[in-house]
């Protein structure tokens, strides 16, 4: 984790504030083990007390921040309610997000809210936790250590091999772990390798960013739906939040029905319901032209769905209930 932070910009003057949980979760300890490898001081908030997380952060001037995309916009938006601005209060230039898929929507949405250069960041418990792959200055995908890993992209069908620029399975194989090396191991997460050589200089080979895992997809009325799929639609409508939520259900011998429950903002909340309905009459059009595949959207008030300190729960499949 120190290399995934010095790559970013982070230095031994750096505050650190991070929201990854500890305990158990491997995110928490990796981040904040690397930072202190560099010498930058270490502010262990962890998740949860999210008012208190923007009131640390002015107080201890952090310049650094490290969580789940989903919980660092829960943090903004607590800022947002309070009445603070994030770019222009506080010194966050740099941040490092992962455990969970973000697409660039949401990227654009913490930079824009902060203030600072998003780093996306990759790694799984089984492995190591964090520190398997991270962006450099250039963000023309992750590179991975391998020093550490060796990756392969497969067929998730048929582990067949796949070419560079293929999206497929991304497989790990551990070359320096003791305790408990893998061999040729599954992700289940869904990746593109780049040998290419990076502009950055560095010549390790990149992963694309996470597309999904191959056990997040939906099949709904034999159509394959990922969520990254909903998320990169819903967030280029301005008005519509990173806050949404997807439902499947099926009543007995009936169809599959899909619902996307999405948050709406306070600006367009306050127009009326005139115009949400319009909206999502677009949106929903929208979603089935992408997936193939009828979807029920629901514009609902703000905090409305539930938030969370860690990975947030996307999808609710209610079909594993009903048989």
């Amino acid at each position: 984790m120190a290399r995934t932070l010095a790559a970013g910009g982070v230095t031994d003057e750096d505050v650190f504030q991070n929201f990854y949980g500890y305990g158990l979760f491997t995110g928490g300890l990796g981040l904040h083990i690397g930072a202190e490898r560099i010498g930058a001081t270490v502010v262990p908030i962890s998740g949860g007390l999210t008012r208190r997380q923007v009131q640390v952060m002015e107080d201890f001037g952090t310049t650094a921040i490290g969580g789940t995309p989903s919980y660092t916009l829960v943090v903004a938006e607590a800022a947002a309610e309070a009445g603070i601005d994030l770019r222009s209060r506080m010194k966050v230039r740099v941040g490092f997000f992962g455990a969970e898929p973000w697409t660039d929507g949401m990227r654009r949405e913490i930079e824009e809210r902060f203030g600072l250069e998003a780093f996306d960041l990759y790694g799984l418990t089984e492995v190591i936790g964090p520190g398997v792959s991270a962006e450099c200055s250039v963000h023309q995908g992750l590179h991975i250590n391998e020093d550490h890993f060796y990756p392969e992209v497969i067929d998730p069908d048929t582990s067949v091999r796949l070419p560079d620029g293929q999206v497929g399975e991304l497989v790990l194989t551990c070359l320096t772990r003791e305790a408990l090396p893998l061999l040729r191991y599954r992700t289940r997460d869904r990746v593109a390798l780049v040998h290419d050589a990076c502009p950055c200089g560095r010549s390790s080979v990149r992963m694309q960013r996470v597309r999904g895992r191959t056990d997040d997809m939906l099949i709904v009325r034999g159509v394959n739906v990922f969520p990254t799929q909903i998320e990169q639609i819903l967030l280029t409508y301005p008005g519509l939040t990173s806050n949404y939520q997807i439902i499947v259900d099926r009543q007995r011998d009936q169809l599959d029905e899909l619902e996307v429950w999405v948050e709406v903002d306070e600006m367009l909340h306050r127009q009326g319901s005139q115009v949400t309905s319009s909206l999502q009459a677009t949106v929903t059009e929208d979603l089935r032209q992408a997936l193939g595949v009828h979807a029920h959207v629901l514009l609902v008030e703000p905090h409305h769905l539930p938030r969370s300190e860690g990975k947030v729960k996307r999808v609710i499949d209610r079909r594993q209930l009903t048989g």
